[in-house]
């Protein structure tokens, strides 16, 4: 039986992340590449490539109560583990990423 290791940050569903960010308790990262972005997007999302907070994660990971987004949910999570591996205690990967979201019919800008 092999152990599983829990992640250092928590998942939200699309639903579950658009209430948390309504409230304001949420600041959204996109960590998608700009032309993604430029595309569509959740609405109040900031950009941040994943590269960049790759190459320095503790200049572009600011604040805290974070939610990381990318178009499948995977990128994003890379992001969180990072934040989480800073220190950031409140930080979230949207569940399914932007396809998610689109899924579930929620609004996007563009």
């Amino acid at each position: 039986m092999t152990q599983q290791h829990a992640e250092p940050f928590g998942r939200l569903s699309p639903h579950d992340a658009k209430s948390r960010v309504d409230a304001g308790d949420l600041t959204v990262v996109d960590v998608r590449e700009q032309w993604e972005y430029a595309r569509d997007h959740i609405p109040g999302a900031t950009l941040v490539p994943l590269g960049q907070i790759i190459s320095r994660p503790q200049d572009v990971i600011v604040g805290d109560n974070l939610l990381f987004v990318c178009e499948v949910g995977q990128r994003s999570g890379v992001a969180a583990e990072l934040a989480a591996a800073l220190g950031k205690t409140s930080v979230f990967n949207l569940e399914g990423g932007m396809q998610a979201w689109r899924n579930a019919g929620l609004a996007t800008e563009a």
